[in-house]
């Protein structure tokens, strides 16, 4: 016979397990120093100045 499951208890772990994720997650996303974002930023605009210089313009 199975065994006997506490489904309250089952439902509390998972959402627990959810909401540690999600923490991880947030963690990673906006736990970075001013100086980070800051660079993270510049080097975005870096690129993408980069990539819209050296784009073709086709001339009809």
């Amino acid at each position: 016979m199975g065994e006997v499951v506490n489904l309250n208890k089952a439902r509390k772990a998972r959402d627990k397990a959810a909401a540690k994720d999600q923490a991880h997650e947030n963690r990673a996303r906006f736990g970075r120093s001013k100086g980070q974002k800051t660079l993270e930023r510049l080097e975005a605009d870096k690129a993408e100045r980069s990539l819209d210089g050296a784009r073709r313009e086709d001339e009809d």
